[in-house]
Formats: C-alpha cells, structure tokens, sequence
C-alpha cells in the first residue's frame, strides 16, 4: 500500500499535483516509511521537467492526519541519544523537503491535525482548514519538546507571542478559530476542504510561472529552519530518555492522563 498517492489534473493547460497522506489504520499517522515516500515524491516533482504550476497537500480517509505514528515514537525509547538525533533529523526534513520546492503548496487540511501533522500544514504556503477538524502542537503534552520545525514555522508566521500561545500550551483549536487567528486561507466543511483548496490552486496557476517560483524560493530561510531543526532532534531525543516520555507513552496506552514529574 502507498503512504503518499498522487494524483494529477489538468486545469485551462496547468497541471495541479494533489498528493493525499494515506495510512488509514492510524488516521494517516505519520510513519518513518511515510517520510520516505513523501520525499520521494516532492524530489520527483522538483526533478520533472514538466512541473505543475501547483500543489495540494491533503488526506485520505476523511482526515488529514493523527500526526506523529505512535509506534514510532514507542521506538525512540529504545535507541541512543545520538541515533534519535539523527533519526528526527531526518524524518522532519523528510517531510519539510515541500519548503525547498519552487512550486506554491497549498495544506488541504481536511479534519484532525495534530503535532508534527499540524507543523507541515504551517510549512506550506496557504491553508484551508476544516470548521470541525482539531489542530494542536500536542509535544509538550506528550512530554517531548515541539518538533518538525514547529518552533522556527510558527514564530517566523506568526510571532512569538502566538508560538508560545500554540506551544506552550499545547491545547487543540478548530478551524473557525484557526481561521480567527489567521493561521489559514479559510475555513470550510471537510466535504470542501480539497474543492476550496483546488479554487485557490487554480487562482495561483494563473499567475506567470517564473515570477511565482522565484517568489517562492526568495519567500524562506532554509538555513535558519535547518538550524532550528537540529536543536529541535537533540531536544527531542534527550525528552525520549525521559520518565516523562515514558508516562506520556503508558498515559496513551492506558487512555488516560499523564502524570508528568520532570524527571
């Protein structure tokens, strides 16, 4: 089964790539295989020489995604400080590769997106929410620090008043208040999400090609989100060790609350 599908159309001579998150045992969890595959695909379109003029990112199943797999984090608990490190390094820059395309990428985000699923919908560059989809930076609450450059994406959007507002205290919002807050495009019904999300990609194509990727590519600072991202890994990998993390994980598995001492 693929993780990432993608799909194509042609709209008055544009292509529009939509690439559906697809994991529908775990609500599109993002999973390490899921990574590779999405990378695979955002190089792939980078690489064409028949580019679309735009993209979609949304999900299968009618949500967009539970965020981080939760299996997965169970396995950094078994691995060094050095191999998560290294093993966060590369999921999140797996996933935030859509940053380094010069084509727009819009979030289709239609239902649920928690942690990092919440931070790469920040990382494309428009957003359409679902009215009753759930969107938290959940870390904290899970005893880990934010990760997949939440903590560079949102102050760089938003400021710092609303990155401590979304990270500290990790609590969910829905889409008519992310709308509000400014954190997307528009708000519509689920069964709406990929059309809106379509309108404005269309809108985009029609713009000049050059003009638009060159906009794109001036638009970010790779340099600073790769920083931030290597001292979210080393951040993530010492709360692994943690007996925080281990209560989080019991917390979940049991279904209730966690009970965090700071150790």
């Amino acid at each position: 089964m693929s993780l990432i599908i993608s799909e194509e159309v042609e709209v008055n001579g544009r292509k529009i790539t939509t690439l559906y998150l697809n994991n529908p045992q775990t609500k599109n969890s993002m999973t390490w295989e899921m990574s590779h595959e999405f990378r695979a695909e955002i190089e792939k379109i980078q690489s064409a020489k028949d580019k679309p003029s735009c993209i979609i990112i949304t999900g299968k199943n009618h949500i967009f995604s539970s965020g981080g797999d939760l299996n997965l984090l169970k396995s950094f608990r078994d691995k060094s400080y050095d191999e998560n490190c290294r093993d966060m390094f590369i999921f999140y820059s797996n996933f935030l590769s859509v940053r380094r395309l010069n084509i727009p990428v819009i979030a289709g985000v239609n239902g649920h997106a928690m942690g990092a699923a919440f931070s790469l919908a920040l990382a494309c560059d428009a957003r359409v929410f679902s009215l009753t989809g759930k969107y938290s930076f959940n870390f904290v609450k899970l005893g880990i620090h934010p990760g997949m450059g939440s903590s560079y994406i949102v102050k760089e959007l938003f400021g710092k008043d609303m990155a401590n507002y979304l990270l500290l205290l990790g609590e969910a919002i829905n889409g008519e208040e992310a709308k509000s807050l400014k954190l997307c495009y528009d708000a519509v019904s689920s069964e709406d999400v990929v059309k809106r999300s379509m309108e404005i990609a269309i809108n985009i194509s029609e713009s000049a090609p050059q003009a638009i990727s060159l906009l794109k590519q001036n638009t970010y600072d790779h340099s600073d989100l790769e920083k931030a991202l290597r001292k979210e890994a080393e951040s993530q990998a010492k709360c692994f060790q943690s007996s925080d993390f281990a209560e989080s994980i019991l917390a979940i598995e049991e279904k209730r609350k966690p009970f965090f001492t700071g150790n």
